[in-house]
C-alpha cells in the first residue's frame, strides 16, 4: 500500500509540457493583473522599473519573471517529501496572506491593545454559544433521525417537516424570528438563549440527515440479531448501532461544528458579545474597521484549525477502535 509519506517527487517534475503550460498560464495571468502598488510590483521595481510606466511589454516581463519563480518553486518542492511539501506551501501561502494584509497599512499597536479583550470576551462567548448549540443539536438530531427511520407516520411527518423547514430558511432569518417573534407571543427571550436556540434548531435539522445516514448504514441484520437477544430499542441504539455508526457520523458532524463556529457570528446582529460583534464595535469607535476585522478573521481561522486537529484525532481514535 502506498502512503502519502512515501511520495518523494511531484508528477509535474516529469512532465515538461505541463510545466510549460503552467508557465504560459501564469504569465498571462500576471500580465492581465495590474501590479502597480502591490507587493509584487514593489519587488520587481529594481529590475524592470515602475510598473505603471513599463507599458505592456514591461508588465509582460514581470509576468514572465513571476511565472518562472512560480514554476521553479513547484519543481524544487516536488523533490521533497510529502509532509515537507505541505509545510513549505503552507508557509508560502501564509506569507502571501500576511503581505496582502500588510498592504492595508494596519495600526498594529491598536490591534495589540484590543486583541486580548477580543480573545477573553469574544472567543469565550463564541465557544460557549457554539458548544451548547452543537450539544443540543446532536440530541435533537438523534431524535429526528430515529423519527425519520420510524414506521410511525406521525413521527416521520414531524421529523421531515422539521428538517425541511429549518433547512429551507436562512439562519439569519431564524435568529430574527426567534428573537423578535417570541416576545410578541408573550415569551421574552434574551439574546444569548435566542442565538443558541436558532443555531440548535438550524444545525439540528442538518445533523438529523447525518445521523439518519449513519444509522441507516448499519445492516438490518444487526437490528434483527439484537431483537433475537431480547434487546430493547434504547439498548440496541446505545450498545450496537451508534458505536458502529460513529465513524461515519463524526467527520460530517465535525464539519458542522466548524461551520456553526463561524455562523455564530450571525447572532451578533441581536447584540451578543461574540467575536464578530466586538470586532465591529471596537472598529467603529475609531474607524479602524480593517484592523479588527482582520484580527477577528485570523482568530476564527485559528479556532477552526484547532477544531480540525481535534476532529482528526477523534476520527483516528474511532478508526483504530473499529479495526
Amino acid at each position: 500500500m502506498l502512503y502519502a509519506d512515501t511520495v518523494v517527487s511531484d508528477p509535474l517534475v516529469h512532465k515538461p509540457k505541463v510545466i510549460a503550460a503552467m508557465l504560459a498560464a501564469a504569465a498571462v495571468f500576471f500580465t492581465v493583473l495590474n501590479l502597480n502598488g502591490t507587493v509584487f510590483g514593489e519587488l520587481m521595481r529594481p529590475v524592470i522599473g515602475e510598473p505603471a510606466e513599463a507599458g505592456y511589454y514591461g508588465q509582460f516581463a514581470i509576468g514572465v519573471v513571476l511565472a518562472l519563480l512560480f514554476t521553479l518553486n513547484v519543481v524544487v518542492i516536488g523533490f521533497l517529501k510529502f509532509r515537507l511539501q505541505v509545510v513549505i506551501v503552507w508557509l508560502q501561502l501564509l506569507c502571501l496572506f500576511l503581505a496582502f494584509f500588510y498592504g492595508f497599512n494596519l495600526d498594529f499597536e491598536f490591534i495589540r491593545k484590543k486583541v486580548w479583550f477580543m480573545v477573553s470576551q469574544g472567543v469565550f462567548t463564541t465557544l460557549y454559544v457554539s458548544a451548547i448549540s452543537i450539544a443540543l443539536a446532536s440530541v435533537l438530531a438523534i431524535i429526528g433521525a430515529v423519527a425519520k427511520l420510524s414506521s410511525n407516520g406521525f413521527a416521520y411527518a414531524i421529523a421531515s417537516f422539521y428538517t425541511s423547514f429549518f433547512r429551507g430558511l436562512p439562519l439569519l432569518m431564524q435568529v430574527y424570528l426567534i428573537y423578535l417573534g417570541l416576545p410578541q407571543l408573550g415569551y421574552v427571550i434574551d439574546a444569548v438563549p435566542a442565538g443558541i436556540l436558532a443555531l440548535t434548531l438550524c444545525y439540528g435539522a442538518y445533523m438529523t440527515e447525518i445521523f439518519r445516514a449513519g444509522i441507516q448504514s448499519i445492516p438490518k441484520g444487526q437490528w434483527e440479531a439484537s431483537r433475537s437477544l431480547g434487546f430493547k430499542f434504547g439498548l440496541t441504539m446505545r450498545r450496537i448501532i451508534l458505536p458502529q455508526s460513529l465513524p461515519l457520523i463524526i467527520p460530517p458532524t465535525g464539519n458542522q461544528f466548524i461551520a456553526m463556529l463561524k455562523d455564530s457570528s450571525l447572532v451578533s446582529v441581536i447584540g451578543v458579545w461574540e467575536l464578530m460583534f466586538l470586532a465591529r464595535t471596537l472598529g467603529n469607535k475609531t474607524f479602524q474597521h480593517m484592523e479588527m476585522l482582520i484580527t477577528a478573521a485570523l482568530i476564527y481561522w485559528m479556532l477552526s484549525m484547532c477544531l480540525e486537529l481535534i476532529q482528526g484525532r477523534i476520527e483516528r481514535h474511532f478508526r483504530t477502535k473499529s479495526h
